[in-house]
């Protein structure tokens, strides 16, 4: 019974560690910090002579949509122009994507294309554009994402500190409906936000890019392996991994249409964490880093945070498993009085009608009824079971990398 207690309360604590206690501790330490000490050697942004060449890197597999945006966005920075190249790699696009890109190179001889006439997914597409890029800096970034007008040169300054190997954007979400998600996954990512830029300000220990945009130091980015499916975050661990410093500089800001359709969103959130346990595997020794700030952010950041829908199972499990024994133990007449009884009673009940909201504001929706906090518990429960999920598919052994755009556009 003490054991079983035990592991209990350990999986409380953990989860509470990792979404309250965690963030708690980096709010206090970072408070009247604003300044991010890595970047404090940015110097004048209006110094063209300073800034380095820029390779940008562009994945695209059936963009039509978008790509031709995305590519202007680019061409309309304030970089300097011949600071700066294009390169873009289809993914063997079926749709109009191919002919866009083979029209806008004709009229600007910065962008290059290369078109692959097998799937390899991005990581191998970003792979191959590597090799071929000139840029000091390589800035990868995906197709639907669009580029503030000074985002490229806000990266590049920060790169002016030699600690400083990658450095993420301030991804800005657009197009919220009330009858998704949308406005749940803005406030998941701008409290990762928030997070990343507070590791950023106290170790340069940042956990992850968001992978929309971000830029990374040729000399340090190391190509990801076949079959990897998250690629950003393998590139940062990396680059911690050779004793730099990963960011998030707030000021770059790009801008991206915000998932609000909740099965595609799931998909992506279960590729995604197949993707985690991947990383874990290759980077577990981090864990015991002793660069300021890795393992503790590691741990508490990402690795707890994964492991979640586990810890939610044992807490469940457990807590049934102590109130069913306590009840079975206590004398008819001492039920009532039982604090323990109730504690651990309580608490499955309460997990098991948490679990349960999702079905519920299911129900609400059909009926056209929408309510937000009840969105929002929903959002948290069915995002971990796409943890879950993807863990099983870790478990089965992942035999490809390619991708299917997450659909964002909402309009």
């Amino acid at each position: 019974m003490i054991i079983i207690q035990v592991i209990f309360w350990l999986s409380l604590f953990l989860i509470f560690h990792t979404y309250i206690l965690f963030p708690a501790i980096l709010q206090l330490l970072s408070t009247g910090k604003k300044s991010q000490k890595f970047q404090e050697q940015q110097g004048d942004q209006d110094d063209n002579e300073s800034l380095p060449y820029l390779s940008v890197l562009i994945a695209a597999f059936n963009e039509e949509e978008v790509i031709e945006e995305k590519i202007r966005s680019v061409l309309s920075s304030d970089y300097p122009s011949d600071g700066l190249e294009i390169l873009v790699g289809s993914d063997n696009s079926s749709d109009k994507t191919n002919e866009i890109l083979y029209k806008l190179e004709k009229e600007n001889p910065r962008i290059k294309v290369s078109v692959c006439f097998e799937r390899t997914g991005k990581p191998g597409v970003i792979n191959q554009l590597a090799k071929v890029a000139k840029g000091e800096i390589l800035v990868i970034t995906d197709a639907n994402v669009m580029l503030d007008q000074s985002s490229l040169r806000t990266l590049a300054t920060s790169f002016r500190n030699k600690e400083v190997a990658l450095v993420d954007t301030r991804m800005v979400n657009t197009s919220l409906k009330k009858d998704g998600i949308s406005h749940q996954e803005k406030f998941y990512i701008g409290r990762e936000v928030r997070i990343k830029n507070q590791e950023s300000i106290l170790w340069g220990s940042m956990m992850g890019p968001f992978g929309g945009c971000y830029a990374v130091r040729s000399k340090n980015y190391t190509p990801v392996p076949n079959h990897f499916l998250v690629d950003d975050f393998y590139v940062n661990m990396s680059v911690l991994k050779q004793g730099f410093k990963c960011i998030s500089n707030i000021n770059a800001n790009v801008f991206e249409d915000v998932s609000n359709d909740l099965r595609e969103e799931f998909r992506r959130k279960k590729r995604i964490s197949a993707g985690n346990f991947q990383n874990l595997q290759k980077f577990k020794s981090l864990l015991i880093s002793r660069q300021p700030g890795v393992a503790f952010c590691f741990l508490s950041h990402k690795v707890l945070r994964w492991l979640v829908p586990i810890l939610v199972l044992i807490t469940l499990g457990t807590s049934i498993y102590l109130g069913t024994e306590l009840a079975s133990s206590a004398k008819l007449t001492e039920l009532a009085s039982s604090a323990k009884l109730n504690l651990y009673l309580l608490f499955a009940l309460v997990q098991i009608i948490f679990i349960s909201i999702p079905v519920i504001d299911h129900i609400l929706r059909k009926i056209g009824i929408h309510v937000l906090p009840l969105r929002f518990i929903s959002h948290f429960v069915l995002m971990n079971l796409a943890l879950l999920a993807g863990f099983i598919r870790y478990l089965g052994g992942i035999k490809s990398n390619v991708w299917q755009p997450t659909r964002r556009n909402q309009d």
